[in-house]
């Protein structure tokens, strides 16, 4: 038996206990869901490749790269430290939106601010016009909507946040959209989760959280009383100390626990 079969087989024989977490006790009778956006709903991975590799071809960074792959790689790991350091209200906005596009630069040799801003401001331009989507997000929401209201809770910046749902043709699926910038709170923080649970009128016991973030949704719902399901693909490979109310490997996975 795996980790995931493991684990799954605890939180059945938990179905019908309460437990701190979880007032309802897990797999409660949840009125309300809160989903992320990126790589939950909206591929964000996908669609930051295919816009930075158009850039890349674009502004011609072969002169500076071996190849795309080469920039990409260093890319997203400094987006990924980024965005844990902006989660955690370390640094600001801009100097994400600057830093990820000179840093590869940097790397290579190329101290090029003016070439950095244009390439974050392309990207911005172009990134939230990208319709990929996580395999079975449409299939997921498809079977939420008609049962729950669904808000998204965010991190995300509001001039791309928006965008990416109006041009996947999603955001008819949600009664909000809870981003960070408009609530002054970032996940994990608890602030977030409890402005979109006012904004619904919902309390935390009958609301569930589904994100693939532990850190940031999975920790900040738990802080806020909201009952989670860790969307996490490569399941085995986490520590297992690691605790979600859920855990699915695929989207699909998720109308069992409703």
């Amino acid at each position: 038996m795996d980790y995931f079969d493991h684990y799954f087989k605890i939180v059945k024989n938990l179905e019908n206990a309460a437990n701190s977490n979880s007032p309802l006790g897990v797999g409660g009778n949840y009125k309300y869901v809160f989903l992320d956006l990126d790589d939950t709903i909206w591929d964000f991975h996908a669609n930051a490749k295919s816009s930075l590799r158009e850039i890349y071809e674009l502004r011609q960074l072969n002169h500076y790269f071996d190849s795309f792959d080469q920039y990409f790689s260093i890319y997203a790991k400094r987006n990924l430290e980024l965005w844990d350091l902006y989660g955690k209200g370390e640094i600001t906005k801009e100097y994400l939106s600057l830093e990820r596009f000179s840093h590869p630069l940097a790397k290579v040799g190329v101290q090029d601010a003016d070439l950095a801003l244009k390439i974050g401001k392309e990207y911005l331009e172009m990134l939230p016009t990208r319709t990929a989507l996580v395999p079975y997000a449409k299939e997921l929401l498809e079977y939420l909507a008609p049962k729950y209201p669904l808000t998204i809770v965010s991190n995300g910046f509001v001039e791309v946040q928006y965008r990416k749902l109006k041009s996947c043709q999603i955001e008819h699926y949600f009664s909000h959209v809870v981003l960070s910038e408009e609530a002054k709170a970032l996940k994990p923080d608890k602030r977030i989760f409890e402005y979109a649970l006012q904004l619904n009128n919902a309390s935390a016991a009958e609301t569930i959280m589904i994100g693939d973030s532990y850190e940031a949704d999975i920790i900040g719902a738990r802080n806020a009383g909201i009952d989670q399901v860790w969307f996490n693909p490569t399941v085995n490979e986490i520590d297992h100390n690691l605790v979600s109310s859920f855990i699915v490997r695929q989207l699909n996975e998720i109308p069992e626990i409703f």
